[in-house]
C-alpha cells in the first residue's frame, strides 16, 4: 500500500492520540502529533510512535477551532499530507476549517484507509461508501473503533511550540458548564452486555447490570435508551453514530437488530441475544440466542454464569 509522505495526527487532548497514531503509523512514512490544548502527557505520542510533536500553547478561554490557523500553517508547508482528528464535534468542526484554509478534501466518520481511498459508512449504516478524494491534502476524522488503540507512555523526540495565529472571526467563549459524563470506554471492554427497548423502565436495567457484574462487563445500550430515553449516558451507546465494539462476548437484551445498531456492534467475536420476538432482526447476528422473557431469563443468567 502507498503511503502518505507525513501523517498528521490533531487533537486538543493526549488520550486522542492513543486512538490515531497507532493506524498513523501504517499510513504514513512520517508521523507528526500537533496538540492544540495542555501538553500535560503529550510526550507519550512518542512511545506510540510518533517522529515528532507540533505544540499550540493553551491559552485561556481559547477553544479548539480558533487554532486553525496556527494547525493550517503547520501542516500546508507539506504538499502531500493526510491529516487525522477524532470523529467528534470539535473534531469535525476543526476538520472543516482546516479543508477551508487548506483547499483539502474531507471526510468524515472514515473506518477504512486504502491506497488513497477512505471509506465510511453511509445510508445510515446499511452500505460502506468509498471515497477518493482529488486534493493532496486529505482532512478526514476517524470513526470510533476504526484503529487499535494504544497506550500513552514514556518518551521523548522533537517537539517544536507554534505560535498562535488569531484567526479572522474567532469563536468566542462566554462560559463552560459542566456536563455529566461516563469515564467508561466500552471500545475496549473485552465483555458488554448491550440493553435495549425490551426493558420497561430504568430501574430495570438493575437486572443488567447484575449480569454485567456477575461476569465482569461493561454496560452498554442501544440509541434510544441514551437518546431517547436518556437512562444511560451516550458513551455507552453502540451504533453507527455511537460507539465501535470489538468484546470477545456482547450479550444484547432486549435490542432489536436495526442495521444501524449492529454497525457499532458488527466486530463482535461472540453474539449472545436474549428476546422474546423470535423474528427480531438481531437473530440474524446471533451465534447464541434465547427467546423468552427478560425478567425471567436473567436472573438465571446471572446465577448460572456467576459461578
Amino acid at each position: 500500500m502507498s503511503k502518505y509522505p507525513v501523517v498528521y495526527v490533531v487533537a486538543d487532548r493526549p488520550e486522542v492520540f492513543a486512538e490515531l497514531i497507532p493506524g498513523a503509523l501504517g499510513l504514513g512514512e512520517r508521523v507528526e502529533a500537533i496538540l492544540a490544548g495542555h501538553p500535560a502527557n503529550a510526550s507519550g505520542v512518542f512511545s506510540l510512535g510518533a517522529d515528532k510533536l507540533l505544540t499550540i500553547a493553551p491559552r485561556e478561554r481559547e477553544i479548539f477551532e480558533n487554532y486553525a490557523p496556527s494547525i493550517a500553517k503547520a501542516i500546508s508547508a507539506t504538499p502531500n499530507a493526510l491529516v487525522l482528528l477524532a470523529a467528534d464535534k470539535r473534531g469535525k468542526a476543526m476538520a472543516a476549517k482546516l479543508g477551508k484554509a487548506l483547499n483539502a478534501a474531507v471526510i468524515n466518520d472514515v473506518n477504512t484507509f486504502d491506497e488513497g481511498k477512505s471509506g465510511h459508512m453511509v445510508y445510515g449504516g446499511l452500505a460502506q461508501g468509498t471515497e477518493k478524494p482529488a486534493t493532496d491534502i486529505v482532512v478526514t476524522t476517524v470513526a470510533p473503533g476504526a484503529f487499535e488503540q494504544g497506550e500513552l507512555g514514556e518518551g521523548s523526540g522533537e517537539t517544536v511550540a507554534l505560535d498562535f495565529i488569531e484567526p479572522a472571526h474567532p469563536i468566542t467563549l462566554r462560559e463552560k458548564r459542566k456536563i455529566k459524563a461516563s469515564s467508561v470506554n466500552i471500545g475496549k471492554a473485552r465483555r458488554v452486555v448491550g440493553v435495549g427497548r425490551g426493558f420497561a423502565k430504568k430501574e430495570d436495567l438493575a437486572l443488567a447490570r447484575a449480569l454485567a457484574d456477575a461476569i465482569g462487563a461493561e454496560l452498554a445500550c442501544s440509541r434510544p435508551i441514551a437518546e431517547g430515553e436518556h437512562w444511560l449516558e451516550r458513551e455507552r451507546y453502540v451504533g453507527v453514530s455511537g460507539v465501535a465494539i470489538k468484546p470477545e462476548v456482547y450479550f444484547t437484551l432486549g435490542i432489536s437488530g436495526q442495521i444501524q445498531h449492529m454497525v457499532g456492534a458488527r466486530d463482535s467475536r461472540t453474539i449472545i441475544v436474549v428476546n422474546k420476538d423470535k423474528n427480531a432482526p438481531i437473530f440474524k447476528f446471533a451465534d447464541y440466542g434465547i427467546i423468552g422473557d427478560l425478567y425471567k431469563i436473567l436472573p438465571a443468567l446471572k446465577k448460572a454464569l456467576g459461578k
